[in-house]
């Protein structure tokens, strides 16, 4: 579905898009240009029909309207060096929420693995100049009617094959919007209704497809870690939620520093 080269700075995708008169489906390739502060865009002619919306779409992936300043003028006393760091978003939230359910509590490499059977099982074929960009993302239906066993057979546990399918089932049905439109607390809360999907999970998707500036996944190890915290499991995520309260409204970036390591208590700074 996608693939990325850092040394070029540049990124691929599959993409299907509606629009009037159904899907529209191709590839894009992001260039990112830090010497002049932009990122170009190149879509295939099939996406030409929805370009205004692709578009709005790889604004919210790369973050592109994000403000640094009031960011920085909230989060740069506790995570100094950090201005510009954005948050990174989706192109589709489905796909987003599907690949956070495959990644717990895996390894990168073991849910990308899990994603990438996935895709080769029940994503469409699609063409594009590179031959190993060869599938669309699959689709809400086509997981939700996907039997178990044809689940199991990828290496995806119960657990895991239960919260993709009732993902894809409350998406399919309409009784889940996981676009930036969506109202977040509403969101988080009927996503914590299904099976297998916890506090963190919303609270990432929350972030990352819901564009929410202020999601905080308040028990998560790393950022513990990240900002000192210690205790039992409990005691650390009230102690988390405690801490966060003053970088309201941009707790989504401040997570993204201290993941980043930019964390520096109050005492150590010079």
């Amino acid at each position: 579905v996608d693939a990325i080269d850092l040394e070029q700075r540049r990124y691929w995708r599959t993409v299907r898009l509606p629009g009037a008169g159904g899907e529209h489906t191709g590839w894009i390739g992001l260039r990112f240009e830090p010497e002049r502060h932009r990122v170009w865009l190149h879509a295939s002619d099939g996406l030409l029909p929805v370009l205004p919306g692709l578009i709005w779409r790889v604004r919210a992936l790369c973050d592109l309207d994000a403000d640094p300043m009031a960011i920085d003028a909230v989060l740069g006393a506790d995570f100094p060096g950090g201005a510009g760091l954005r948050v990174p978003g989706a192109l589709d939230g489905f796909e987003l929420a599907v690949r956070a359910v495959l990644g717990q509590p895996v390894t990168v490499a073991a849910a990308r693995t899990l994603a990438g059977r996935l895709v080769t099982r029940f994503g469409e074929a699609v063409s594009t100049p590179d031959p190993t960009l060869n599938r669309l993302f699959p689709t809400p239906w086509a997981l939700a009617e996907a039997s178990p066993d044809a689940l199991g057979q990828l290496g995806i546990v119960r657990q895991r094959q239960a919260a993709i399918q009732a993902l894809a089932r409350a998406v399919a049905g309409g009784a889940l919007d996981l676009s930036p439109h969506a109202d977040p607390a509403r969101t988080i809360d009927t996503l914590q209704g299904l099976p297998g999907i916890g506090a963190w999970t919303a609270h990432y998707i929350a972030m990352r497809a819901l564009r929410w500036p202020d999601a905080w996944p308040a028990g998560d190890v790393a950022l513990h870690h990240a900002l000192g915290i210690e205790g039992s499991p409990r005691a650390r995520e009230r102690a988390c939620d405690a801490h966060s309260q003053r970088w309201r409204p941009w707790r989504s970036y401040a997570v993204l520093r201290a993941w980043s390591g930019l964390h520096t208590p109050p005492g150590t700074r010079p």
